[in-house]
């Protein structure tokens, strides 16, 4: 490939263009209210995985493990899409409040919950808020922190969701222990309410430039690309829903099954065709995921986030149904996996600054992912902390090095203006790997357990589907437990085995990213062919 080159703009003109920013506190204020946002978004998806246990216990809802998580990334990844339209026709502030306070909401909702059914619509609730605060950090960051200093609050991005990454399973493991875990939700609510306040009383984007809209209120809803996202919402519910009963409540074969994936399906067809068809009025352009690597970086992500949220969800129960553990307990043995992962984060930032190229990193983690999730598949009732620790440790490194790499490519190859729906796309496909793939989990694994339970015929297996995962000891004799216990196991480590699989997948994204330079400045194609010079860009080799 041919090294593009763009010339630079002289001093004066740069200093012209410069939009207007807050002054240092105010910067340092404002961002510490997104660290904060950043904060417990991440510390959501974490603090749960210890508390599942105790839930299911609660509700006796072991089934609707899969729906803890699919309800929340379903509602994320369906508004994920239409949320960074809007930050390009309206102004981030009250936008990105909003989504804040629906984030709020569903965690209150979790947090008082009275049935298994009422936490799954907290989730969905939380999930909505979640689209849209992921874009509208990043527009906030663009418009609030002048380009020279931008690499230093991102870097803080990486410590935000490093920290959340290693308190949130231990937290959310005393939390379960020693009070109740409905304290993983209420937790948000005073923090929240901080950021919020904070985003209130001083937020200021005068610089943000936006989309005009259309003079008629027809036109304005139009420029949302409301036949898009209404063919996207029922596509991704009716596929979501048929992952969810294909194999366990029905047969694949089941009418109602192959119904709903014969809707998907051309529900999603028709979602690409509309796209195609609007061009930039699209929901996703397509000239933004026709660029090579932010097609790359889509499938990388997309397989890495449902292989991370797999492991996630399933390891915890492991800990505490094949080992016997607490929640805090099982927490701290999470810690394996998690510290390597905000140490590979951190490293990977530092080293992608300095060298100038992230796809070492892509490949790295491509790597390590496959070999740690597989290893862990080897795990048994009787496997020593040697053999768990060491496997996590491999995990986590590759979990870390390659996680945020797809956010710095549409970080790299894009230009401003692009930059909120190149984030919003990123986010979706990340969103729509968990959602897709959570539920083959779960179906996997409720599958592979009531099959090997025909070796215990006294027990009954709805009692144990349908029970607390913590409860399965109490179910059986002493004398029957190991065989309990090894049938579990079998039935967990089928999802170890699809993780590694999928994250396998990712080295085909890996390979095709191009090796192009952060350090270098680059001119964007903006969605009229012309050329900005906008942020720093990729020298390609």
């Amino acid at each position: 490939m041919a090294s593009t080159t763009d010339t630079q703009p002289d001093e004066k003109s740069k200093t012209q263009e410069d939009p207007e920013y807050p002054n240092n506190l105010q910067r340092i204020i404002i961002m510490t209210a997104m660290y904060l946002i950043l904060f417990l978004v991440n510390l959501d998806t974490n603090i749960i995985s210890t508390a599942i246990p105790r839930i299911t216990d609660e509700f006796h809802s072991l089934n609707d493990i899969g729906w803890y998580g699919s309800a929340y990334l379903l509602t994320a990844c369906c508004f994920q899409l239409v949320m960074g339209k809007l930050y390009k026709l309206v102004p981030a502030k009250p936008l990105f409040l909003l989504c804040s306070g629906l984030f709020e909401l569903g965690s209150l909702v979790c947090a008082v919950a009275p049935t298994s059914v009422a936490f799954i619509v907290g989730r969905a609730i939380a999930g909505v808020g979640t689209a849209g605060l992921s874009s509208g950090i990043m527009v906030i960051m663009f418009h609030t922190v002048p380009q020279q200093q931008r690499p230093i609050y991102q870097g803080l991005f990486g410590a935000t969701f490093a920290v959340a990454s290693v308190i949130g399973p231990v937290l959310g493991g005393v939390f379960t222990d020693q009070v109740t875990w409905r304290w993983c939700f209420y937790i948000n609510l005073p923090i929240g309410a901080v950021a919020i306040a904070i985003g209130i009383w001083l937020l200021r984007l005068r610089n943000q430039e936006l989309e005009p809209w259309a003079s008629s209120w027809l036109g304005r809803l139009l420029q949302l690309d409301p036949i898009g996202n209404v063919v996207l919402f029922p596509s991704v519910v009716c596929l979501i829903l048929a992952l969810q009963w294909g194999g366990a409540q029905y047969t694949w074969g089941d009418a109602r099954v192959v119904a709903l994936l014969v809707v998907s399906g051309v529900l999603l067809l028709a979602f690409v065709g509309i796209q195609i068809w609007k061009q930039d009025g699209a929901t996703v352009p397509p000239r933004i995921v026709k660029q090579r690597s932010i097609a790359a970086s889509l499938l990388f992500t997309f397989f890495n986030g449902a292989a991370m949220m797999i492991l996630l969800y399933y390891l915890p129960l492991w800990f505490q149904v094949v080992k016997g553990l607490s929640a805090t307990q099982s927490g701290i043995r999470l810690l394996p996996m998690i510290l390597p992962t905000v140490f590979g984060a951190i490293l990977a930032g530092v080293l992608t600054s300095r060298l100038g190229y992230y796809n070492p990193f892509f490949i790295l983690s491509s790597v390590l992912m496959p070999i740690g999730a597989g290893l862990l598949a080897t795990l048994s009732p009787t496997s020593g902390m040697s053999e768990w620790f060491g496997y996590q440790v491999i995990l986590g490194l590759g979990l870390g090095v390659g996680a945020q790499q797809p956010l710095t490519v549409a970080q790299t190859v894009l230009g401003k203006a692009d930059i909120a729906i190149g984030s919003s796309v990123m986010m979706f496909f990340r969103f729509f790997g968990s959602t897709i793939f959570l539920p083959v989990g779960q179906n996997i694994f409720l599958n592979s357990l009531v099959r090997n339970l025909s070796n215990l015929p006294d027990l009954d297996a709805e009692a144990v589907t349908s029970g607390g995962a913590t409860d399965v000891r109490n179910l059986v004799s002493a004398e029957e437990l190991p065989m309990l216990l090894l049938d579990y196991n079998s039935a967990l480590i089928n999802t170890f085995y699809l993780a590694a699989a999928i994250s396998a997948v990712t080295i085909i994204g890996s390979i095709f990213v191009e090796w192009q330079s952060v350090q270098t400045p680059i001119q964007h194609a903006t969605a009229s062919g012309r050329k900005s010079d906008q942020e720093p860009a990729a020298t390609t080799v």
